[in-house]
């Protein structure tokens, strides 16, 4: 199984219990200003100090059609831990705002790196904040930072920058119910390149609202990566362990 595998769960996440409640209403979209969707949905950023999940995984793309569950802890703002199992146990990988690090016990081998690696796999940067952002259903780039663009689409609010990025444009589509993220998609046309970051469902647990599912469909000319996960169960703010040490003997592997 190759590291990419491993890398792209990374961009996915998030939640599904069967004694929340999730949520399905629909809501009529009514005309709104750009800065007012932004600052909705900046209001429903997710503030719980810790999360411990177990995550059930389906991987795909032009060879491969693979599944398989994941432990996931997170420490706000500090540490994104991955377990990845299939009978045994076939990866782990530790996440900080300043390295990455991944090894297989399967493979006997490891990786350490900085998000440089991620911006191969995504073809942009991408720092800590903004990976977690992906895994909580809302925007990889400060929407209050700059003036959007708004319209609606599909009954969505879809922003996008006034001045899109140098090397591909960016696009958040805002649930009307909610404000949290329905989508958000990077586009580099001129590639032939996309990624979109779909968030199907979201539940209510603690009077938070957050994905239930997340979808990732990465395109690169005729090629793709497609990945499902749910979440089987979740809690929050709970003590964790999030212990990582690379085995020795095992054999570094360079991206």
């Amino acid at each position: 199984m190759k590291l990419l595998k491993y890398i792209l769960v990374l961009l996915v996440v998030f939640t599904s219990c069967k004694s929340n409640k999730s949520i399905t209403t629909t809501k009529v979209v009514k005309q709104m200003s750009a800065r007012r969707v932004a600052k909705k949905h900046t209001a429903e950023n997710f503030e719980k100090r810790t999360i411990d999940a177990k995550l059930k995984v389906n991987y795909k793309d032009n060879k491969e059609n693979i599944g398989f569950s994941v432990r996931m802890k997170i420490k706000k703002d500090e540490v994104i831990w991955l377990k990845g199992t299939k009978f045994i146990t076939v990866f782990k990988a530790k996440i900080t705002p300043t390295k990455v690090s991944f090894y297989s016990p399967y493979k006997k081998n490891y990786f350490e790196g900085d998000f440089s690696m991620l911006k191969k796999l995504l073809g942009t940067d991408i720092n800590f904040k903004q990976l977690q952002n992906m895994l909580l259903g809302q925007a990889i780039f400060d929407v209050k930072s700059q003036r959007q663009n708004v319209e609606i689409i599909k009954n969505s609010y879809q922003l996008s920058p006034k001045k899109q990025p140098n090397l591909f444009d960016v696009f958040f589509y805002i649930n009307p119910l909610h404000y949290k993220l329905d989508k958000q998609s990077l586009v580099n046309a001129i590639k032939n390149q996309r990624l979109d970051i779909s968030y199907p469902t979201y539940m209510n647990k603690e009077n938070i609202v957050f994905p239930n599912k997340i979808n990732i469909l990465a395109k690169e000319s005729s090629k793709f990566t497609n990945i499902n996960m749910t979440v089987r169960s979740v809690n929050f703010n709970t003590n964790l362990n999030v212990d990582f040490s690379i085995p020795k003997g095992y054999k570094e592997i360079q991206l």
